[in-house]
């Protein structure tokens, strides 16, 4: 009961449904990104976002957050966290340090340092 209502919340706080144009959009950004999901060509932001968090690599988290915005990125790790997986766990220590990188570079470029 406590897994639906965590879920629910990290739902509520994610984008609605996006239009069709706006997808056919991402689809442009996803072919930068080949391979991460190669057995369905045709999977959704989320599940691109999250398979980008299970095999996490700098270069391909900071174009994902430039895409999106780092508060997607980090909904998304929210969820895989929650769910508690081996590949989870495995990537963990690497998000954390990724994300963190990342928000310490927005930040940067926002106050002009």
């Amino acid at each position: 009961m406590a897994s639906l209502i965590v879920e629910s919340h990290i739902a509520a706080s994610l984008p609605k449904a996006y239009p069709f144009a706006v997808a056919e959009y991402h689809k442009e950004f996803w072919q930068r990104h080949p391979g991460l999901v190669w057995s369905n060509p045709e999977a959704d932001d989320t599940v691109r976002i999250r398979r980008a968090l299970l095999r996490p690599r700098f270069d391909r988290l900071l174009d994902i957050a430039l895409e999106f915005g780092i508060e997607r990125l980090q909904s998304e790790w929210s969820v895989l966290e929650h769910e508690n997986t081996p590949g989870a766990r495995r990537a963990q220590s690497s998000v954390k340090r990724i994300l963190t990188n990342i928000e310490q570079g927005f930040s940067s470029v926002t106050s002009g340092d």
